[in-house]
């Protein structure tokens, strides 16, 4: 049954993944501004790169967290992403109702980081 509990999670998570990254991968223009919240992390070049980074992490990591493929790269990257959205909020000031999203989150793939994908997965 935990198996069962493991995909449901990963089949939700991942569809809402993917749903927030895909209009931030095919959306350009957004590109720049998505990748300067580096700035939060202290690097401040490269943010039309970085910025395509959190919108193919979020798409294809969400596509991978779902179907359990590349599962613990994808995590982890899935993490990296969470957090530098948690510290925008965080450095914006915005209260914990708008932080607590990414943050949740972020628990959530580190923690699958750890205990993997389940019994019912695509493994590599």
């Amino acid at each position: 049954m935990a198996a069962v509990g493991l995909l449901i999670i990963r089949v939700f998570i991942g569809i809402s993944m993917i749903a927030h990254g895909y209009p931030k991968l095919t959306s350009t223009e957004r590109w720049e501004w998505l990748g300067s919240q580096m700035i939060h992390i202290g690097i401040n070049f490269g943010y039309e790169i970085f910025g395509f980074l959190a919108g193919f992490v979020e798409t294809i990591g969400g596509l991978f967290f779902l179907a359990g493929l590349f599962f613990r790269p994808s995590c982890i990257a899935l993490v990296f992403t969470m957090f530098i959205a948690m510290m925008y909020h965080v450095n914006q000031g915005d209260p914990y109702s708008a932080t607590s999203h990414s943050l949740e989150l972020l628990a959530v793939f580190l923690g699958f980081a750890f205990i993997g994908p389940g019994k019912y997965a695509i493994k590599k």
